[in-house]
């Protein structure tokens, strides 16, 4: 009795054959790569007959950028390099010397030998040099500076034929969108140019003095750290605004937003600082109390009106001649608030900001209607701005 079964066999036969194929297929795969790897080993690494490309002609120059390079060539002798120094002693061998503590850029005012920068570029520096854009290096000397305003004037001797004056604009009829450049020395690299455009106008940026530059340009040029004290052109190559402070979510600054305080008024600040040294500044010759104070006593309902509350009157000022009242005890201790100042000319001020704001645009001796908040009633002061001692 046989009992192969036909069918198993006939399986068996299959798998067999199929197994085949595909070992066959592996090796021809296999052998395919090889030949590969053989073919790269055999191409020779090196071309005795190798030749440069042929360059493919560029053509003219587009005009916008003809525009920019000659932009560029005409600004650039303007701008100078900044650098902050501090002196040191050595402990052990008493010996001084120098240490880079700060790095800016500046730009050549007039031949003079005048420097304008940011106040906050030469800040607590014991020695400052400038390098113009002939490499020369020059020792400066402080003119003055106008600290709520981020600007100082350097001088150096270098001879007038060293120094070309930069061309001076105007940013009072700025706008939106309107193409800016910024020439400076950005983490060292001098003569740097960027470009963008006016993104915002109008803008508030807060100093360390607490009162904040009004009217600043907001770019997106990219300022980078070093670009400080630049200048920011318009198209026509004209300074239009002060480069001096970045604000970036990100540990770096570039894509950030720019900002440039306006020629305006460091048109108006230089020359004060030239002449005299220093700015005036106009004031009442008040003492106020901290928009908290006032806040806190709206919440309790002690004042009604939001205002700057005057804390003191100074002596021989203004406001005492004027006849503003200070916060003051009576007899028995109790406090008695003085004036809340409401409104200047008509304007209504509800901070210390908006009084800042206002006071900005006027100059010593400028008469003035000061409204306050006197026992709950309101009364009108004529006031002569007096101007406020130095910081």
């Amino acid at each position: 009795m046989n009992d192969a079964n036909p069918r198993a066999a006939h399986s068996h036969t299959r798998q067999s054959v199929g197994g085949g194929w595909l070992i066959l297929l592996l090796v021809l795969v296999a052998a395919l790569v090889m030949l590969q790897v053989l073919e790269k080993k055999q191409r020779p690494l090196h071309n005795p007959d190798s030749a440069p490309r042929e360059v493919t002609p560029r053509g003219n120059l587009h005009a916008e950028e003809l525009s920019t390079i000659e932009l560029f060539r005409n600004a650039s002798p303007s701008v100078v390099h900044v650098r902050n120094i501090a002196v040191r002693k050595d402990a052990l061998s008493f010996n001084v010397f120098e240490i880079q503590q700060g790095v800016g850029t500046g730009f050549v005012w007039d031949q003079g030998g005048n420097v304008v920068t940011n106040y906050h570029v030469i800040q607590s520096a014991q020695a400052v040099r400038i390098t113009l854009a002939d490499n020369s290096t020059w020792d400066a000397r402080l003119v003055g500076f106008d600290r709520p305003k981020d600007i100082a004037v350097l001088q150096i001797d270098a001879p007038a034929e060293r120094l070309k004056p930069i061309n001076i604009g105007r940013s009072d009829n700025l706008q939106v969108g309107q193409k800016v450049f910024a020439i400076g020395n950005p983490f060292e690299l001098d003569q740097t140019l960027t470009t963008g455009v006016i993104s915002g106008l109008g803008r508030e940026l807060p100093v360390e003095t607490g009162k904040p530059i009004q009217g600043v340009i907001q770019t997106d040029a990219a300022i980078n750290p070093g670009n400080s004290g630049g200048p920011l052109l318009d198209s026509s190559g004209n300074v239009i605004g002060i480069n001096t402070a970045i604000v970036d979510p990100s540990s770096g600054s570039a894509g950030g937003i720019g900002f440039a305080v306006p020629v305006d008024i460091a048109n108006r600040v230089v020359p004060s600082l030239i002449k005299d040294g220093r700015v005036l500044q106009p004031g009442l010759g008040i003492i106020p109390f901290d928009n908290a104070v006032v806040e806190r006593l709206r919440l309790e309902g002690v004042i009604e009106h939001a205002g700057v509350l005057v804390r003191d009157v100074m002596p021989d000022s203004a406001a005492k001649s004027a006849g503003i009242v200070p916060t003051r005890r009576d007899n028995t201790g109790t406090i008695i608030l003085g004036d809340l100042i409401v409104a200047i000319d008509d304007k209504p001020i509800a901070n210390l900001t908006e009084l800042f704001k206002t006071l900005d645009g006027r100059d010593v001796g400028d008469e003035i209607q000061v409204s306050v908040i006197r026992f709950e009633r309101k009364v009108n002061l004529k006031l002569t701005l007096q101007a406020l001692p130095d910081e």
